[in-house]
């Protein structure tokens, strides 16, 4: 099932402390996981920076907002307990608590005022009253659709580039992801051989101790099918190769995928999204504009004091 957003989550949060026992991240997040039927890889699935789990957050994202409207309280590093406002709301036994309902407590209130200038101070109070996405999951969204939109326009603008240019890039890509030896020796490997369907031939390290093949095909629409896979694999066996890399700045056929998962030998297919994903990973054609620096508190500073708070904060 999906994770739930942080705001699903704040009511069955208050309902675990509703025992008025004092309560630990290492308890609440297996109980959540437990209640919304959460399997093990989506507890494990992480946010797009690899750092944190996505329903680890959440759950902090939530503990965190019943907190800024005195709901729950920290009584020391990563331990809460229910208040007597927060006992109050659930003797309402309301259906749901989110962002919307939090903003009847003036605390809550006056944290969300905080955290808005002056000039959006309104608008984004109504926003944030439906907005289902925690800060992070709004920052990975962001930088999600960031990365798609410059990852289409670099394919876009390989697709339009020479077969010169396009072979350049090629090596650049290569030896950016560690293979071919050096630039030098990469360029002159790709492009030289034409060989019965084999565009060139580099090496996997530095020493050449083993070598490569490759077939790149600048396409634009037209998809890349058997018969291709086919040609180049028959000029690997012509090589005695065991090891190839089918690049195309278009898609492949999913007989083309098939054929090349059955083979007894290793044949890596390579189309124009993953092509351009690889060159934003390794910064081939793209460079980076502007970095933010993402922080949160250091808990183990604040460890040998009792009354420390800890959460998203």
């Amino acid at each position: 099932m999906p994770i739930p957003d942080y705001q699903t989550l704040m009511l069955p949060l208050l309902k675990l402390a509703g025992d008025g026992a004092v309560h630990s991240k290492r308890d609440t997040v297996p109980e959540l996981a437990l209640q919304f039927g959460l399997s093990e890889e989506e507890q494990k699935e992480l946010l797009p920076s690899g750092k944190q789990e996505i329903f680890d957050n959440r759950v902090g994202w939530a503990r965190t907002y019943l907190k800024k409207a005195l709901l729950i309280d920290y009584v020391q590093r990563g331990q809460f307990r229910i208040t007597e406002q927060g006992k109050q709301v659930l003797a309402e036994n309301p259906p749901r608590i989110d962002n919307s309902f939090l903003c009847r407590f003036p605390a809550f209130v006056e944290f969300k005022r905080r955290s808005q200038t002056a000039e959006t101070e309104k608008s984004n109070l109504v926003a944030a009253t439906t907005e289902t996405d925690t800060p992070d999951d709004l920052m990975a969204t962001g930088y999600l659709n960031r990365r798609s939109q410059v990852e289409e326009d670099a394919l876009e603008r390989v697709k339009s580039c020479s077969a010169e240019f396009f072979e350049r890039l090629v090596v650049k890509l290569i030896t950016a992801m560690g293979y071919g030896g050096s630039l030098a020796d990469a360029g002159r490997a790709i492009g030289k051989s034409g060989d019965g369907g084999i565009d060139g031939v580099i090496k996997e390290d530095r020493l050449g101790l083993e070598q490569i093949y490759i077939q790149a095909k600048r396409w634009d629409n037209t998809s890349v099918g058997r018969p291709e896979i086919q040609k180049f694999v028959g000029a690997l066996h012509g090589k005695r190769a065991r090891k190839g890399i089918f690049l195309t700045t278009s898609t492949f056929t999913k007989d083309a995928r098939e054929y090349a998962t059955g083979l007894d030998i290793k044949v890596i297919l390579i189309d124009g999204a993953e092509l351009a994903k690889f060159m934003f990973d390794f910064e081939v054609g793209i460079s980076t504009e502007s970095t933010y620096v993402v922080k949160h508190i250091d808990i183990d500073f604040f460890e040998d004091d009792a009354g420390s708070n800890g959460g998203h904060e």
